[in-house]
């Protein structure tokens, strides 16, 4: 694998020549476009973001990772919940069905790590409504996960949310919230059990949902290296007896090198520039997070003319 000509054929932006179909919704990784009423086409790009700012340079095949996991890990699961997936024909591509978004990010914990070690860290012990122990320390497992959602932001930031304002807030009926949070917990439970045969602690997910004819759906992405935080199994519990950082395989070490280069989002701050060699490195832990789940190495592709393909593919459902 050339390395610079990986570097320069990474997908940032997509568009097809088929006139029937309208520009794409474009979120941070993903271009969106719809198919036909019952029907998307999703290109999973090379896009990367922390922080809610979407970096300037992409990582090499981090689409095609991410695409391909998730159809994994959403096999993974299918018989806990329906998902969007109906084919993933392309290295980049899912073709899924068009929910009605449910704008709840549901995020379940299992250990004091990231967002939630930064609040713990501060002195407060109530996040999302939950109150946390006394006396843990950094990576330490919750007695139990816990539910921590979020608000799914069209713009700026996601805000923590609680379960209690969700419902008086009539964000989400009671009885499908109700289901929603059992549904979260069976995934992150399943997702754990995935995780520790390869060797590898699920740290955190997040979960995104959707309404398909009425039928509460999993939508986005499950278990991936964006969506979730793994630690190594092994060796967990001496690095914590010794205080050690944990080794660990997700986009925190990328939002640890923008805080040392001052970048965390805030107000006058400069997106940094990721030299080519970092941006590497990070295709690198993706690729090795792919094999460590799946167990089968990634075999990455270069894509020379994705308009092309897009079309192909899309036109099959106009």
């Amino acid at each position: 694998m050339d390395q610079q000509e990986a570097l320069t054929h990474c997908i940032t932006s997509t568009n097809t020549s088929l006139p029937e179909i309208n520009e794409p919704y474009r979120g941070k990784v993903r271009d969106v476009y719809s198919l036909n009423e019952k029907t998307l086409g999703i290109v999973v790009t090379d896009r990367i973001s922390a922080f809610d700012h979407i970096m300037k340079q992409a990582i090499p095949f981090k689409g095609q990772i991410l695409n391909q996991l998730s159809e994994f890990s959403f096999s993974k699961v299918d018989n806990i919940v329906a998902s969007h997936i109906i084919d993933v024909p392309h290295p980049n591509i899912t073709i899924a069905k068009k929910c009605e978004p449910i704008p709840i990010e549901v995020v379940i914990r299992g250990y004091l790590t990231g967002h939630a070690w930064r609040v713990y860290r501060s002195g407060a012990r109530d996040i999302c409504g939950v109150r946390m122990p006394d006396g843990m320390i950094e990576h330490q497992k919750f007695p139990k996960p816990i539910l921590t959602p979020a608000t799914k932001a069209t713009e700026g930031h996601d805000e923590d949310i609680s379960e209690s304002e969700i419902l008086s807030k009539n964000i989400v009926p009671k009885k499908l919230w109700n289901q929603i949070r059992t549904v979260a917990f069976q995934l992150f439970k399943r997702g754990t059990e995935v995780a520790k045969e390869q060797g590898l602690i699920l740290v955190d997910t997040k979960y995104e949902f959707g309404l398909y004819d009425g039928e509460l759906t999993l939508i986005d992405e499950v278990h991936t290296s964006d969506s979730s935080r793994y630690f190594y199994l092994d060796g967990y519990e001496e690095r914590q007896k010794r205080r050690e950082p944990q080794r660990q395989l997700s986009k925190e070490f990328l939002r640890e090198w923008l805080m040392e280069h001052n970048f965390q989002g805030k107000e006058n701050q400069t997106l940094p520039d990721l030299p080519d060699q970092f941006r590497w490195s990070i295709y690198q832990r993706y690729a090795e997070l792919f094999e460590t789940l799946t167990g089968s190495s990634f075999e990455p592709k270069i894509i020379r003319n994705l308009k092309s393909d897009l079309d192909k593919i899309f036109k099959q459902y106009l």
